[in-house]
């Protein structure tokens, strides 16, 4: 991971009076930011010159993309509720590595599952059945086009849950570029993955029934992204 991480014009997507989204890069912390992370809400404190910035969405450590901060408490509360009340959409790209041809996989569809975090490891399951201390997830998915090592897939994150998106996927025998923790077979040279928070649609905390969409490229791009965009229609 990068040690020296900077925030500069160019990664601020939106930016009002009560909110702002950043362009989060691989590698970098939303909160409690250990070594060898970049310390995302310090960056943007220190960039805005303010005393606090507080992530309303939390995106994991190697993932890239939409992170939308809170500037004063009224907009933390009001952005808190529509995320509780479902008012955000939250889209993002992924590029899995490519499964055996035997494994039937429909074009789009929904996942549905309950996830089980294991606080020691880190790292969440997601399992069929409900049961006592698992949390609801749901996800819906279509996959854009494939090259000859990857799929290139368009999430909607219907629900927040802890590591959501890799758990599920994982749990289907699919494997998110890079992410070793749920079973990729190689690691990507930043320490990231290959999971990115493309888009992210928000009510407007200054201006009632108006809403803020915004739309992030890679960060990084490279020709595995450029391939992706090449499916993404316009």
């Amino acid at each position: 991971m990068n040690k020296t991480m900077t925030l500069d014009e160019s990664r601020i997507l939106f930016r009002n009076a009560a909110c702002v989204v950043i362009n989060k890069l691989p590698g970098e912390a939303v909160e409690g930011a250990g070594p060898n992370m970049g310390d995302l809400p310090k960056l943007l404190t220190e960039y805005l010159h303010i005393n606090k910035a507080v992530a309303v969405n939390r995106l994991d450590v190697p993932v890239s993309g939409c992170v939308l901060f809170a500037l004063n408490p009224q907009a933390l509360s009001f952005l808190n509720t529509a995320f509780v009340r479902n008012q955000v959409e939250k889209r993002y790209w992924a590029a899995l590595e490519l499964p055996p041809p035997s494994m039937e996989i429909p074009e789009s569809g929904e996942l549905v599952h309950w996830i089980e975090t294991d606080r020691q490891r880190n790292k969440s399951f997601a399992c069929n059945e409900e049961n006592k201390g698992r949390k609801k997830a749901i996800l819906r998915y279509r996959i854009l086009g494939q090259s000859d090592h990857y799929m290139f897939w368009e999430i909607e994150l219907v629900t927040g849950r802890q590591h959501q998106i890799r758990a599920q996927l994982a749990a289907k025998g699919l494997c998110i570029k890079g992410d070793l923790k749920y079973g990729a077979r190689r690691s990507e040279k930043n320490g990231g993955i290959r999971l990115h928070a493309f888009s992210l649609a928000f009510p407007d905390p200054l201006n009632a029934g108006q809403r803020i969409e915004v739309k992030s490229p890679p960060p990084e791009p490279d020709n595995l992204w450029k391939a992706f965009e090449s499916f993404y229609p316009a």
